[in-house]
């Protein structure tokens, strides 16, 4: 994984990750750890021939030209493999002096003869502006690669404003200081009535100048926990304690996946920050994007840490190993940036002003005769309505664009994009199968040609409605462990059971059904995959009332349900793979609503509402809930960015789904807690703040419980060994 998407962004990290690997070897690191004072590192000059110190800059001050998001890659990657020096700091200086105009030390930080100092708060140093001079006073304690450092970039007071000041190590005093940070340490400057020539102090915004700081600082966060995580995950899969390695644990298997999800939230925000600084797009607009990399990055690259010490035991708390290092590394971070918690009331400050993050998607050249040719398909449509215009789409495949013809158009992820925007331009809106999104593609897939001209063209358009029968009381998230019988008979099949959780079953025409078929045989090989005429005089709905006093699932209760053989999709026995089918050309989509979705911009509006405002810990509150929000966009976009280019799947969608759903649980219990006791009141409408939480209740159960989730990225993505059958 990297913070880039392309395949020139991983050989770029590639090509880092093979370097470090060769100069920041463990002797190179433990010896700048043991070191008295940080020394300028021998393999500097290697870094800038291969262009990384200058791969930001433009091609006239010996850059290479390229942008913030490849300097974030090699900032993570530097980051992962803790390479002793000032890189950080002098990336951040290169990149400040370029936008701020200041030319004339570019090309000394880009061929690694100068080496940038940096400090992002004023501490007690003053610039006083008199007469048309600028002098500068007092102590900063805590520069970022001060101790080597050629060139400082000072943040100072200015009467109450901050600014940033540009001065070279010869005109000031500064003094080693001992660090937290053993590896990359900190310095002290002491000026006194330091007069400034002209430039010194830059014209740049001061907000800018902390936006890119937080910016690199997000990046390096990502690759801090990146190593963490990665760090983890391997010594779970190997370290035995009670017969067993301890990453088939769950205490220790979720903690992993956790460490992974919170690594994975530090890399989106952090590259979407890259990309907002190098984009076209309002200045609010691309701090909103920083401040939810600085909210969001720091913080989990410092929780992954101190994770990861857990993990590993023992020796995790060795001074040898190198997770303290990485730990420290993380704490210091977060600390010279500036409290995570200012950061998330300045999301939540510049949402409340109207700031968004747009999150779209450039389409390829190739996207313009498609949109022609929809958009000529769909004006007759524009001119029916009702069921007319619903069975025109579904006959030119718009109910499910991405379905083969001539059920679907077949459509690449480009196509798909075109169409669900002019379809939202065009407010046509086709027929949501709901339940049939999931029972039109196995029947495609895997029924028979009489099945599929019997139920699909009819699904398609709206005159069939689908339920699902698959959970049981003993069969949730373990499925596969289901009991409805299925016991062939003349011309069918007789169905015994009961099924439960079930959606829409009063309003359903027909209901796929797993059942077992054959109980001889491992559970997963014995289900069979039906369709069921809810009309059948054997089945038994009941109600199921819900926490929320609704009843919107029901029990359904099976007593010989007789199913002809022409209502089995594949043969006795296809269940589970049936069940599990997804089509090659998967439906991708991008949502045009607010990046922070609907649960975020629900608290908006009800922090509008709020008598006074918000004080600061409800700020924080809502820039906390709004970071996560924002990530779950950005996963969301990061994995249609991936279908458009062929890409393999990334981890961000089971992240996403695990983020969304805590997520949205958070949004309600906020609102209730901002409501105070008229929350509590009876007789709630369904929108209301105490209706949407009991009901959010219900999103870590269904459709796989948050720990099976756990579970699935534990093994599946991190390789932790499977949970151990019962009694074994």
């Amino acid at each position: 994984m990297t913070i880039g998407l392309s395949d020139e962004d991983r050989e770029l990290r590639d090509s880092v990750r093979g370097w470090a690997a060769r100069h920041a070897t463990p002797t190179v690191i433990r010896e700048a750890v043991e070191a008295k004072a940080e020394t300028r590192p021998a393999y500097w000059g290697s870094l800038a021939e291969l262009g990384m110190l200058g791969l930001h800059l433009p091609e006239e001050v010996g850059g290479a030209g390229y942008g913030l998001v490849e300097l974030a890659i090699v900032t993570e990657e530097l980051g992962r493999s803790m390479v002793p020096g000032p890189f950080l700091s002098t990336a951040v200086v290169s990149t400040v002096l370029n936008e701020a105009g200041r030319t004339a030390e570019l090309p000394g930080l880009a061929d690694g003869t100068l080496f940038g100092a940096v400090s992002l708060q004023p501490g007690g140093l003053k610039l006083v502006r008199e007469a048309g001079k600028a002098t500068l006073s007092g102590t900063s304690s805590y520069i970022l690669g001060g101790q080597v450092g050629d060139l400082f970039l000072l943040a100072a007071d200015a009467s109450g404003e901050l600014a940033f000041v540009v001065v070279e190590r010869g005109r000031l005093d500064v003094t080693e200081l001992p660090s937290h940070d053993v590896v990359r340490r900190n310095a002290e400057v002491v000026v006194d009535g330091l007069e400034l020539a002209d430039g010194d102090v830059l014209e740049l915004d001061s907000q800018r100048v902390l936006d890119i700081a937080a910016t690199l600082f997000s990046a390096e966060a990502a690759g801090l926990a990146d190593w963490a995580t990665t760090t983890a995950a391997d010594y779970a899969r190997v370290r035995q304690q009670f017969g067993r390695v301890i990453g088939q644990f769950q205490g220790v298997k979720h903690k992993a996946a956790r460490m992974f999800s919170l690594t994975e939230q530090a890399r989106v925000t952090a590259w979407d920050a890259a990309r907002a600084l190098g984009e076209d797009v309002p200045s609010a607009e691309a701090s909103l994007a920083v401040a939810v990399a600085a909210s969001v990055a720091l913080e989990s690259a410092f929780q992954v840490t101190k994770d990861c010490i857990q993990v590993l035991g023992g020796i995790g708390f060795t001074w040898e190993h190198d997770a303290h290092l990485y730990m420290r590394r993380a704490q210091s971070l977060r600390i010279l940036l500036g409290s995570t918690a200012s950061w998330k009331r300045r999301v939540a400050n510049l949402t409340l002003e109207g700031a968004r993050r747009v999150l779209s998607i450039d389409l390829p050249p190739e996207a313009e005769q498609i949109r022609a040719d929809v958009r000529a398909e769909l004006n007759p449509a524009l001119e029916l309505a009702g069921a007319e215009q619903k069975a025109y789409l579904a006959e030119r495949g718009y109910t499910s664009p991405h379905l083969p013809a001539p059920w679907g158009k077949g459509a690449d992820a480009v196509t798909q994009l075109v169409i669900a925007e002019e379809l939202r331009s065009t407010e046509l809106v086709p027929h949501d199968m709901i339940i049939g999104n999931w029972v039109i593609p196995t029947l495609i897939a895997h029924g028979n040609s009489e099945q599929i001209e019997r139920f699909v063209p009819q699904s398609l358009r709206g005159d069939i409605v689908w339920c699902q029968l698959f959970s049981e009381p003993g069969a949730g998230s373990d499925l596969a462990g289901l009991s409805t019988k299925a016991t062939k008979v003349d011309g069918g099949w007789k169905l015994q059971g009961q099924k439960v959780w079930t959606s829409m079953a009063r309003e359903a025409d027909w209901g796929i059904c797993l059942a077992r078929t054959d109980g001889d045989v491992a559970k997963h090989k014995g289900l069979s995959y039906f369709l069921i005429d809810i009309k059948n005089s054997g089945l038994d709905i009941r109600p199921l009332r819900e926490i929320t006093g609704e009843a919107l699932f029901n029990e359904v209760f099976l007593d010989d349900v007789f199913v002809p053989d022409e209502c089995l999709v594949g043969e006795p026995g296809d269940g589970w793979k049936l069940a599990r089918t997804t089509l090659a050309n998967e439906r991708v989509s991008l949502s045009h609503d607010s990046s922070l979705g609907s649960g975020g911009e629900a608290l908006l509006d009800l922090a509008a509402e709020l008598p006074g405002g918000l004080d600061d810990e409800q700020l924080t509150v809502l820039g906390k809930v709004l970071c996560d929000a924002q990530s779950g966009g950005l996963m969301g976009l990061r994995t249609t960015l991936r279908s458009l280019t062929g890409a393999q799947p990334g981890a961000e969608s089971s992240i996403a789904k695990l983020l969304g759903v805590e997520h949205i649980q958070q949004v309600w219990e906020v609102a209730m807690d901002w409501a105070g006791p008229r929350s509590l009141l009876g007789d709630q409408h369904r929108r209301s703040a105490t209706q949407m939480f009991l009901n959010s209740q219900c999103m870590s159960i269904a459709g796989g419980t948050t720990n099976v989730q756990l579970n699935i990225i534990g093994e599946r993505i991190l390789g932790l060994p499977r949970d151990p059958e019962p009694g074994k």
